[in-house]
């Protein structure tokens, strides 16, 4: 499924019309007005992408969380969402997961007040996370403007890294720079995003960074030119493509965008699926006034200046 084929989806289905929903679906997370107070929901299950269950758990937190930041949200509380076979794993292992989803939630300042498990042949985890977030300072992903520049907040290349976890072609020590990165909420991105008075902001999850960003144009009258040199890479990334360490993710992903991205002639195919390889717990794509990059220049958090926002027809340049 495309990112934006929810949408399409959606479209065909009676949606609520009340003027309490500030933001409906088709965004990185819902807001509904209760009694004056905004709040923001969402929802995210993942598949392992370590080895270690607490490891685990906490990244999927992270994950789920981070469509609360996307948004501009402060999260408060999570449901807990877990799916596995009882005949294939012992308590222990789902014991460690949450403990891992409390320590990601603990540190974002929000707390676990129930969930729900299944039955499922595959281990699967995540949360429903409630937030709360000011009304009047909502970041969409829609809304990028022309002159606007194009920043990111973590390196890409995850999707590849677990990819040759999976295929045991790197160690759980040699994947370690990739979950310090997954471990890395995405608060201060936020923080940062609302001071800077970003126009337009999401996360970089499944459909990779090339697909997120489409998400960002589609149906506008906007570009986004992205330079291709400036879009930071996790290391180890190319040797994993080299050992053909790529995730069937990142070809669907590539597969959507065409006819929506325009590759320069020199960009070939292992660069177009490291922009397309998709992420967990990846990191914020942020559009905002050229003069305001200083309040990240002025911070400690990680980021890059990857492109800009040009007038267009809704699609994605890569140079």
């Amino acid at each position: 499924m495309g990112p934006s084929d929810l949408e399409e989806i959606i479209s065909d289905i009676q949606t609520s019309e009340s003027p309490a929903v500030i933001v409906g679906p088709g965004d990185d997370a819902g807001v509904y007005l209760l009694n004056g107070i905004a709040i923001v929901e969402t929802v995210d299950v993942i598949t392992p992408v370590v080895n270690d269950p607490f490891t685990f758990g906490a990244i999927s937190a992270n994950n789920s969380l981070s469509d609360v930041y996307a948004m501009g949200g402060r999260p408060v509380s999570a449901l807990a969402i877990a799916g596995f076979s009882s005949c294939d794993y012992e308590p222990v292992v789902f014991k460690e997961i949450l403990r891992g989803a409390v320590h990601s939630l603990n540190r974002a300042g929000a707390v676990l007040i129930g969930g729900h498990s299944f039955e499922d042949a595959e281990l699967k985890f995540g949360l429903s996370v409630t937030g709360i977030i000011d009304k009047e300072k909502i970041l969409k992903v829609s809304g990028a403007e022309d002159g606007d520049v194009i920043i990111i907040t973590k390196p890409i290349g995850i999707g590849i890294l677990t990819t040759a976890l999976k295929g045991g072609k790197i160690t759980d020590d040699g994947i370690m720079p990739a979950v310090e990165w997954m471990l890395t909420l995405n608060d201060k991105a936020s923080e940062l995003a609302l001071k800077a008075g970003a126009i337009a902001c999401t996360d970089i999850t499944g459909f990779g960074l090339l697909g997120h960003a489409y998400n960002m144009v589609k149906n506008s009258n906007v570009d986004f030119v992205i330079e291709n040199n400036r879009a930071p890479i996790l290391e180890n990334v190319q040797e994993m493509m080299d050992a053909g360490m790529v995730s069937e993710g990142a070809y669907n992903n590539l597969k959507f965008l065409e006819g929506k991205v325009e590759f320069s002639q020199d960009i070939g195919e292992e660069g177009r699926l490291i922009l397309a390889d998709p992420q967990t717990s990846g990191g914020l794509l942020i559009t905002l006034k050229e003069e305001q990059v200083k309040v990240f220049e002025e911070s400690n958090i990680f980021f890059q200046v990857i492109g800009r926002v040009v007038k267009g027809s809704g699609k994605i340049i890569v140079r």
